[in-house]
């Protein structure tokens, strides 16, 4: 990865970015660029009248220091070479945030509505420094001179971190805050409790962080894993660090809003306190192939509740039936709230299994007392009495959209994660809203198609996070008004250490900050793209690192105009941006047919000097008939950063982008061909919006997958739905067997297929049916495969109907949910 990295900026260096003014993120809602500069050096003093601008003052300060080697001297007054900060005294309705910056050659003004909006303000002065430093730090900087007024679309920009997978220290929680500062978030939601730690110091109850706060070890890899790394794990956060966070982050106008996780993901609070389960004799459930060697020997000998070692969801949640569960509860909330003056309280509310609900006489109880029909409505008790207790300490109380079920409280904030669909039936609902979809907004998911390290999966990269839009067009204008705004989350099973945290969230973060800040009519992705530029050398800059993601080899499989293949098509944004010498160029193995003479030329180096070329020498081979060999095709022009490939057999391809005579990333991609491959195909009834794929020809384009859900974009995904699919072949041929690939993985509502069921058709209207089948065959990481073989038949076209399981069984994460169905490829043969 660094050598890549180091490649890029090398490259960035060399490419001159004409108008500073151009390159803000995210882009004002105005801007005008005058004539001449400031030229801002150690002599240049900071006006600051008010104390209200302090925190606006010491932060560019801190920021000039740390980066440009010199700080500003405040005063009173100046009547040349000053920057002045003035906070207007009469808000303007509406008009939250907003500031005016005017650079002239003498003289910075910035003028906030709000003091937030003067802080914004410099935020924006920031992004006019040059980014690249040259010479001497005393050197004076320039700035344009630029007219610029500007202001929030929405009110809440938000940026979530989950510290409950793994543990960041506070002085990373402040850098953290810093970054949001600079992109000009306002909401810093903070995860602080999970099935693998909880991170909060509460002193009433000390085993929540002496027990809940640590785990014996740690599943290796992508789930299921590895094993267990058997490596003790975990860490918390004292009540004063919380407010030194809390503190810090309100000097940048930044909103902290805690998350305590309730009723489900609780394990770590059960495993401190067993009694908070509705069955506290019963063990923690951690597979056997995943729980640490210490987890299994406490278990063996008597210690039972277990703060979770692995991911998913888990059926040991906290007891409805139980008022010591509420006590426990509003002892917990008498201690947070005061940490967080925040008036939003987090209190989760999703994936909660009602496995053990089911089962446990309290509860069954405690629906009977209080006429729930459902344990969803249960649920919707339990979120509705904790929302009293908030709403009596001043609380409103935010909750992912599973809260929705069974009746949403009465003054609920959902906040959307499961598609848009929870926003819109809230906002309809006359219920405020937070937009924050998986995707393309779980800033967890890989932004990269060449996935160079571990990632929940799913694909989520900057131009979707660029294009959405947080309004549905389902709302109207008065439920729009619903919608407060967006956030982007960042789960952390897979992200273990602070550079990954900035690897994942930049530069998403920069796409998301101008959807929530800047003017609809104003983002436009081009004009992103050159700003992205210099918001990538203003990472290395603060020394953060970053996926340059953006600029990798993308590729798709698309059908051919006549159906006979797949397309491979090759893009890039490298030549059209930064380099003018860029090129494509792929590989594939082959074999040899007949005995063939290679003469291989190679450069002789000076012994003393590696990089002079002294002479060459030539080698002659000889490659035998049926041996392997590799074909590389000539340079692609890229011009029009696009490549495209026909392929109409089975083969393995990579391909590689060369930058001035060098090789950047590979990509390789192998396709597997059968009769179905590149024809035409339709579906009964569509995908998941969640998991499109590539429409209803992801089935069919001769990919298989074999990395897990982590290329979750070859699957087509249905929600206890069937996938229906009907191929027309393109002629007759003969069949005799159909092989379904699907995916399963149980911890995440993923199961395999309840049957899959051939159907052959002369006329695509009438069909019977050649077999079906219900085994499903696990092959690797979660895929698997269901064959159907029958006597050989002629058909023109074949129906393929996988059906899904259905509703997901007891005893199981999600039990009483749908299932969701994952079908990546149809082979016909």
């Amino acid at each position: 990865m660094r050598s890549t990295i180091c490649l890029f900026l090398s490259l960035l260096m060399g490419f001159t970015i004409a108008a500073q003014t151009t390159q803000i993120i995210p882009r004002p809602a105005n801007q005008k660029l005058n004539t001449g500069r400031f030229l801002l050096s150690a002599s240049t003093v900071l006006v600051v009248k008010n104390g209200v601008d302090d925190n606006a003052a010491g932060f560019l300060n801190n920021y000039l220091k740390l980066y440009y080697g010199f700080t500003l001297k405040k005063v009173k007054t100046a009547t040349s070479n000053y920057i002045q900060l003035t906070t207007l005294q009469t808000l303007v309705p509406g008009k939250e945030g907003a500031y005016s910056l005017i650079v002239k050659p003498t003289n910075i003004s910035i003028q906030g509505q709000t003091a937030s909006g003067t802080f914004y303000g410099m935020q924006t002065l920031i992004q006019l420094l040059p980014v690249e430093i040259k010479g001497s730090k005393k050197s004076p900087f320039p700035i344009s001179a630029v007219v610029i007024t500007d202001e929030p679309r929405f009110s809440y920009r938000g940026m979530h971190l989950d510290v409950g997978r793994h543990f960041f220290p506070v002085s990373f929680i402040k850098k953290y805050i810093d970054y949001l500062a600079l992109h000009k978030f306002n909401t810093f939601h903070w995860h602080l409790t999970e099935d693998q730690g909880w991170r909060i110091e509460i002193k009433k109850y000390p085993k929540l962080t002496e027990v809940g706060a640590w785990r014996n070890g740690t599943i290796i890899g992508r789930y299921p894993g590895k094993g267990s790394d058997n490596t003790r794990y975990g860490g918390y956060y004292t009540q004063q660090e919380i407010k030194e966070v809390v503190k810090y982050a309100a000097d940048r106008f930044i909103d902290v809003i805690p998350e305590i996780e309730l009723p489900g993901h609780s394990s770590a609070a059960i495993a401190a306190y067993p009694e908070l389960s509705c069955f506290p004799a019963k063990p923690t459930a951690i597979p056997a192939n995943m729980i640490s060697k210490k987890s299994a020997e406490e278990q063996k000998n008597g210690r039972i509740k277990l703060v979770q070692e692995t991911w998913g969801v888990f059926d040991d949640v906290f007891c409805a039936g139980k008022d010591s569960t509420f006590i426990f509860l509003q002892n917990v909330i008498d201690e947070v709230t005061p940490l967080f003056p925040s008036k939003y309280f987090h209190v989760g509310g999703d994936e909660c299994p009602k496995t053990h609900w089911k089962t446990c006489a309290l509860c069954q109880q405690r629906m009977k007392e209080n006429n729930l029909k459902d344990e969803h409505e249960l649920q919707s008790y339990f979120i509705q009495r904790i929302e009293k207790y908030l709403n009596s300490k001043g609380k409103t109380i935010i909750g992912w959209d599973e809260i929705l079920e069974g009746g949403l409280a009465p003054n609920a904030i959902v906040m959307s994660w499961r598609g848009e669909k929870g926003g819109i039936d809230a906002a309809k609902q006359k219920h405020t809203v937070i937009m924050t979809p998986g995707n393309p907004v779980y800033f967890d998911h890989t932004q990269s198609e060449n996935e160079d390290s571990v990632t929940i999966g799913g694909y989520n990269p900057i131009e979707k996070v660029y294009a959405y839009e947080p309004i549905p067009a389902e709302l109207n204008t008065d439920e729009a008004k619903y919608v407060l705004g967006a956030q982007a989350n960042l789960w952390t099973e897979y992200i273990e250490n602070t550079r990954k945290v900035e690897y994942m969230i930049f530069p998403r973060m920069a796409a998301l900050s101008e959807v929530l800040w800047s003017p609809k009519e104003k983002r436009d992705l081009n004009n992103f793209e050159k700003r992205l530029l210099t918001q990538f050398k203003r990472y290395h800059l603060w020394k953060a690192n970053y996926s340059t993601a953006y600029f990798d080899l993308k590729t798709s499989v698309l059908p051919t105009g006549n159906n006979s293949g797949v397309i491979w098509e090759i893009k890039s944004k490298y030549s059209r941006d930064i380099c003018e010498y860029c090129s494509i160029q792929t590989e594939e193995e082959f074999t040899y047919d007949r005995d063939t003479e290679i003469r291989d030329t190679f450069p002789v180096f000076d012994s003393k000097d590696v990089t002079k070329v002294t002479g060459y020498r030539v080698e002659k081979t000889i490659k035998k008939a049926g041996e392997r060999g590799i074909r590389r095709s000539p340079r692609y022009s890229n011009n029009d950063t696009l490549a495209t490939l026909e392929i109409a057999e089975s083969k393995t391809i990579k391909a590689w982008q060369g930058f001035h005579h060098s090789n950047g990333k590979t990509i390789e991609q192998k396709f597997s061909f059968n009769k179905a491959t590149g024809k035409q195909i339709t579906l009964n009834n569509p995908a998941s919006d969640r998991y499109p794929g590539n429409g209803a020809f992801t089935l069919v384009n001769g990919v298989q997958n074999e990395k897990g859900f982590a290329k979750s974009k070859e699957f087509l995904g249905f929600n206890g739905t069937n996938c229906d699919a009907m191929i027309d072949l393109d002629g007759y041929h003969d069949i005799s067997s159909v092989t379904v690939h699907a995916f399963m993985q149980k911890n995440s509502w993923i199961w395999q297929p309840l049957s899959a069921e051939v159907l052959s058709s002369e006329n695509g209207q009438y069909y019977s049916s050649l077999g079906t089948t219900t085994s499903f065959i696990e092959t690797q990481n979660g895929n698997g495969t269901m064959t159907i073989q029958f006597k050989t038949t002629p058909a023109k076209f074949v129906r393929v109907v996988i059906r899904n399981y259905g509703t997901i069984p007891d005893d199981n994460p999600g039990s009483g949910n749908k299932a969701w169905l994952m079908v990546d490829e149809i082979e016909v043969n």
